[in-house]
């Protein structure tokens, strides 16, 4: 019995000593888990003489989320297309987006590969995190092994959280970003928070 108690101790303890974060990491701070705050920090890879993130709700009022500075003479009025990024339900407010202006011609970025390539080169933390959810993870800043982050030259790393099942289990991932290239390189660091309850009132549609 003895034997079976210290087993369980001991595995106990290698579990959770896969999310310890390391002290060179700093916690994300709580305003960038929310994504509407992120996108007022993108740098576009491109000059563009105007952009709007937008979700598809029909009122045009309610749709924006985030405009850059928009120059008086120039007036934007586009079809919502039927698929964007981070899509989460069927129906209205359920996508994001973003429209912008090149040389007097509208484009779209609608979809989790084209908001990389408008965010381009990565310039800051919210970019990062951006471009860590576009992959499907999260920031859990409840806990430094699913929210915190390093900011090197060349690369920004970041410990993200991903949520599944139900009760809700969250893994922890180590996510290495090129800034250059914004390419993404992950390790999955084990669970470090497994719930007790089950809610099935929000459904994630699959990309």
């Amino acid at each position: 019995m003895k034997l079976m108690v210290i087993t369980s101790l001991l595995l106990s303890h290698l579990f959770f000593a896969q999310t310890a974060v390391p002290d060179d990491y700093r916690k994300i701070p709580d305003i960038l888990d929310t994504t509407e705050y992120l996108y007022p920090f993108i740098i576009p890879d491109k000059d563009y003489g105007y952009w709007r993130v937008l979700t598809n709700d029909t009122d045009p009022e309610k749709a924006v989320i985030y405009e850059s500075q928009m120059p008086d003479f120039m007036t934007i009025n586009e079809p919502i297309p039927e698929r964007g990024f981070f899509q989460q339900c069927m129906g209205n407010r359920c996508f994001s987006y973003i429209l912008a202006c090149k040389k007097e011609r509208s484009v779209y970025f609608s979809s989790e590969q084209q908001l990389r390539d408008f965010i381009g080169t990565v310039d800051n933390l919210p970019e990062a995190i951006l471009l860590a959810q576009t992959y499907g993870f999260s920031i859990d800043t409840s806990n430094k092994a699913g929210g915190s982050y390093k900011i090197e030259d060349n690369y920004i790393s970041l410990y993200v959280s991903k949520p599944k099942g139900c009760p809700e289990i969250k893994e922890s991932y180590v996510i290495k970003i090129n800034r250059k290239t914004g390419r993404l390189e992950s390790k999955n660091n084990g669970v470090y928070f497994k719930g007790e309850n089950c809610n099935t009132s929000a459904q994630v549609i699959d990309k």
